[in-house]
């Protein structure tokens, strides 16, 4: 008969909780604990704070807990249910049902944190995704099986823009894609607002959605990262599936580390964040990746402190990245939504291979003149547009011309703009920009531009 080791609660401190062996065997690192006066109550064991000792992430019901209570094995990690049944629900961490629809029924229990693929199985035949969003499309493209990072302040949109991506692609070929939202730190108010959208417009099953609120406990917020990401290795691999993978938000990811790096006693980093930022950003990111034919595409928000765009939490993210969208406080002051800074916004997948020469062309070319126009901003500012030469005054009125253009209504917006949602096909978005650049719409006014789908609008009026 095997015989059951038993702990001893040494030390609570917020969501960390210190336990102490005096005898082997000791727990192994990931493994479940529970109090034995009460088994509803689970640890997990994240690193040893002495020989004897070890701290454990508190999964629930902290307050119940006291110095000196026993705590015993289950002899296993954290597991969260995955099966085709998650579709349509939304569930947190430890599978409990957050929608109010009842418990949650799954096909089987999968460990929390997984290894990563190995380099032989993963593979790299990215295709082009389109989204139906100009700006997106055409300067900072999406791949299937890529990943794609959304850069921005407070405010700016990034949710709204990560959402109408959601909306947009999630009906591109239902039998062989499903979508997972993983709200790593979400707004309550976001979430709720998200779900009724997804069940609004009929693709609510299609979705499964993993929440950990801003609310909740730096430990609960750390894992659902995690959580999401065997989620969307279920529908990869045992249900063949290609996966969108949706994070909102990966900052509050390496914030929820941050927090509990502190409460286990570690030195930060000169910058501020865990000394261990870089390996936890790998051991997500690593997992979502195309293996065995299906592909996982990875959408994610990154918040930005401070709109700097070189937080250590947000370079971390860079590695990762094939496309990289940066959005602008600027542009949103201005009214241009969606608000991405397009000189500052790139994509590895902008090259020949992936999409069309004209597209490249044209994205490379535009992106030019827009560089050009915004060094004859300072001089448009001091002395007025009428000071420029008539080639920089030309090429300055089609650059704000493109940018404009760039502007678009949104699906997911449409209840507080008024305006229904567009859109627009990448080569039409394609040809609307080099019609500008040519000097086709040379004699139309700049704000006939904004908020429009294709060009062929401005044609028909």
């Amino acid at each position: 008969m095997e015989v059951i080791n038993k702990g001893k609660v040494v030390s609570v401190t917020e969501a960390v909780v210190e336990v102490e062996y005096l005898t082997e065997p000791t727990p192994k690192l990931r493994e479940v604990l529970t109090l034995e006066r009460d088994p509803s109550v689970k640890l997990q064991v994240m690193k040893s704070s002495d020989k004897a000792r070890f701290y454990c992430l508190g999964l629930s019901k902290i307050t119940s807990i006291r110095r000196g209570d026993a705590v015993v094995s289950t002899g296993g990690p954290l597991k969260i249910p995955v099966g085709v049944e998650i579709l349509g629900r939304v569930m947190n961490v430890f599978g409990e049902a957050k929608d109010g629809m009842g418990d949650i029924k799954y096909d089987k229990l999968a460990p929390v944190f997984n290894d990563s693929p190995s380099y032989a199985d993963t593979v790299a035949d990215l295709k082009f995704l389109e989204t139906g969003i100009k700006i997106v499309d055409l300067y900072a493209p999406l791949v299937q099986g890529g990943k794609v990072g959304l850069f921005g302040g407070s405010g700016v949109g990034k949710t709204m823009l990560l959402t109408e991506i959601l909306h947009n692609v999630i009906n591109k070929d239902p039998q062989n894609n499903v979508s997972v939202f993983c709200g790593v730190g979400e707004r309550s108010r976001e979430g709720h607002e998200l779900f009724n959208e997804l069940k609004d417009t009929n693709v609510l099953s299609s979705v499964s959605l993993v929440f950990g609120a801003m609310g909740e406990s730096p430990a609960t917020r750390f894992l659902t990262a995690f959580a999401g990401a065997s989620v969307a290795e279920y529908f990869r691999d045992d249900y063949g599936k290609n996966v969108l993978f949706f994070v909102d938000n990966i900052f509050r990811f390496a914030q929820a580390g941050s927090e509990l790096s502190l409460l286990m006693n570690n030195i930060p980093s000169e910058d501020g964040y865990q000394a261990t930022l870089n390996s936890e950003m790998a051991s997500v990111h690593e997992r979502l990746v195309a293996k065995n034919g299906k592909s996982v595409t990875a959408i994610e928000a990154i918040y930005l402190p401070e709109d700097d765009l070189f937080d250590p939490a947000a370079q971390t993210v860079f590695g990762y990245l094939d496309s990289s969208i940066v959005l602008s406080r600027d542009a949103y002051r201005e009214g241009r939504l969606p608000a991405v800074d397009i000189i500052q916004s790139d994509s590895d997948a902008l090259n020949p291979h992936n999409v069309t020469p004209k597209h490249y062309y044209v994205a490379t070319a535009s992106k030019s003149l827009l560089k050009k126009a915004e060094l004859l901003e300072r001089i448009v500012s001091l002395v007025g547009e009428s000071e420029l030469s008539d080639e920089d005054r030309t090429l300055y009125q089609r650059a704000r011309k493109i940018r404009n253009y760039m502007t678009q209504n949104f699906y997911v917006a449409s209840i507080q703009t008024g305006r229904l949602g567009t859109y627009v096909t990448v080569d039409k978005t394609v040809e609307g920009v080099k019609n500008i650049m040519d000097g086709n719409y040379d004699d139309v006014p700049e704000d006939k531009f904004m908020n429009i789908g294709s060009i062929d609008e401005i044609n028909s009026k």
